[in-house]
């Protein structure tokens, strides 16, 4: 019996964004649903959307990645499908499922499009899978989360090669004149307390750092929402260039999104327009590197995930010393603060 029989189905797993602006406040009120999101907070991020067409580039980047993937498992295998499901917007995780059990799928794999371990970015999809078979009394249909990747080699070298190819844009040869931070998505302080998000935040840019031989690196957040008086973590982007502006510093600041697998609002408007002006307005030049979805190595870790799962005694393969993240998350990782 071939072994990757087991696995029938990979279910990549998303966020998801709007594609036209009637879109974008239906999309945003799932979003902030149970969530303390002021009200002026979200009209504040629903024009951002709007001022690009009403589109995420969200989708797209989704689409151009299972495109890949698909094309790689033809090739080099296991024979398996691809499917899409989104928490926030279409298709939905529940769309996707009820497709998989009409395609006949019975055992599939989850990836979610996020490398590192939080309520939001791990617990949460698992949740929604649940909700999402119960509402279509789906149950004959088994899923297994794919485990935590942040300290893969295959994605460390992902990361390099967009920090790579966005050194290539800096205009400074004195590398004190480089400033390299890495970013990534702010919680609430009280959500980072119980997941692993913050030390696998800081494990995965230093092993960057030490694979591209980098001197120093500032690890940054962003994109923060929630009740402005709830304590979020820091430094946030904003703070941290402006503090770089005290220090007179008129060198090139190259930011990593190593918290976001693909392009998204996040990515193309809190930082390359938002923090991009910030920057220039402070003399400082700004540059900011591409996310890892489609690059060679991050599909290649993708298929080593899935292989995890279906070849006994595949390598499971991590760089540092925390080892490879377990299948099976702890039982009270991740979950919501009291």
């Amino acid at each position: 019996m071939d072994p990757t029989a087991t696995v029938e189905a990979i279910l990549v797993l998303s966020v998801g964004g709007p594609e036209r602006p009637e879109d974008v406040w239906p999309f945003l009120e799932r979003v902030a649903e149970g969530k303390k999101i002021p009200e002026a907070r979200l009209k504040a991020v629903a024009e951002r959307y709007l001022a690009f067409g009403g589109q995420s580039p969200h989708n797209a980047s989704v689409r151009a990645l299972l495109t890949h993937l698909a094309e790689l498992f033809a090739r080099e295998g296991p024979n398996i499908a691809v499917y899409w499901g989104n928490r926030f917007w279409y298709p939905s995780i529940k769309d996707a499922l009820i497709q998989m059990a009409e395609e006949g799928i019975h055992n599939a794999v989850a990836l979610v499009l996020s490398p590192f371990g939080s309520y939001a970015g791990c617990r949460a999809y698992r949740e929604a899978i649940e909700k999402a078979q119960q509402e279509a009394g789906i149950t004959n249909l088994k899923i297994k989360k794919l485990r935590l990747f942040y300290n893969h080699p295959l994605f460390i070298e992902g990361v390099c090669q967009r920090l790579a190819e966005a050194l290539e844009n800096v205009a400074q040869e004195d590398p004190n004149k480089i400033r390299v931070a890495f970013s990534a998505h702010s919680l609430p302080v009280s959500m980072a307390a119980v997941s692993p998000y913050v030390h696998q935040f800081r494990v995965t840019a230093q092993l960057v750092a030490e694979k591209l031989g980098l001197p120093r690196f500032d690890l940054v957040y962003q994109s923060r929402s929630g009740h402005p008086q709830s304590p979020w973590l820091e430094p946030d982007i904003g703070h941290y260039l402006n503090s770089l502006g005290q220090e007179r510093f008129d060198g090139c600041v190259v930011v990593v999104p190593l918290g976001f697998i693909v392009e998204n609002m996040e990515t193309i408007y809190d930082l390359d327009v938002e923090a991009a002006e910030l920057a220039r307005h402070l003399g400082i030049q700004f540059v900011r590197a591409g996310t890892v979805a489609c690059a060679k190595p991050f599909l290649r870790l993708v298929r080593e995930l899935v292989l995890e799962q279906v070849v006994p005694g595949h390598p499971r393969e991590a760089l540092g010393t925390d080892g490879p993240w377990p299948d099976e998350c702890p039982p009270n990782c991740c979950v919501i603060p009291a």
